[in-house]
């Protein structure tokens, strides 16, 4: 018997990609990148989403703070184009921490699923991403009603696909594990991370990722969880 349901923010409800893409251009604009050396917005984002990814996974694995990520994933696709403004990367990154959080764009069928699952289960939010951030993304997009506890990494002290996240949440939530389910899109830091914690997932996966692993849920668009729960 389920009764309580969590789940990951960024790129699960929050359209991360997009609502990021949006911003990048508007902060391109303002900070006049392209008359400083860059060639096009487009090129610059792509690159930058590289260093991103990277310094990312540096910090999942605690090998670099959220301080270093916010400028020196600016600083160093600014490189690439031989800006070395270190002042310009992290006023970037202070523009970019700041605007990107009131960006509002969902996954399709966000709010109606929600509004569905909430008439039926207790409702949550487990994410990696900062603290003071996710909530300030919850609130804009007019997310925060559905969710009873919200649960970020800064918050745990640790973070998925670590199991003592998913613990923790459980324990905020006054949950148990056999009466949940996790669904997130990042297959090994979601549904591999819950299941380590002995919850079940269910593998958002709207871009159709190949993968290897072993999955017992899967959906391509949020509103199969209608049907699913």
């Amino acid at each position: 018997m389920i009764k309580h349901i969590f789940f990951d923010l960024d790129r699960t409800l929050w359209d991360f990609e997009k609502n990021s893409h949006t911003t990048l251009l508007q902060l391109i604009s303002h900070f006049n990148l392209i008359g400083k050396g860059i060639d096009t917005p487009e090129s610059f984002i792509k690159k930058y989403k590289i260093h991103n990814a990277r310094l990312w996974d540096l910090y999942r694995e605690d090998k670099i703070k959220k301080e270093e990520l916010r400028s020196k994933r600016f600083l160093m696709a600014l490189a690439e184009y031989g800006i070395d403004n270190k002042n310009l990367a992290e006023q970037f990154g202070l523009a970019y921490i700041k605007q990107s959080p009131l960006q509002t764009n969902l996954f399709p069928f966000s709010h109606e699923v929600l509004s569905y699952l909430k008439n039926k289960y207790t409702l949550h939010i487990i994410t990696n991403g900062f603290e003071e951030v996710q909530h300030i993304k919850l609130a804009a997009a007019d997310l925060k009603q559905y969710f009873d506890v919200v649960v970020t990494s800064e918050k745990a002290g640790v973070k998925k696909p670590n199991a003592k996240i998913f613990e923790f949440a459980l324990e905020q939530a006054n949950a148990k594990a056999e009466q949940s389910i996790m669904i997130g899109d990042d297959l090994v830091v979601d549904i591999l991370g819950a299941e380590k914690a002995g919850v079940q997932g269910i593998y958002f996966n709207p871009n159709k990722e190949d993968y290897k692993e072993e999955v017992v849920h899967e959906i391509f668009c949020l509103s199969e969880l209608m049907t699913l729960l």
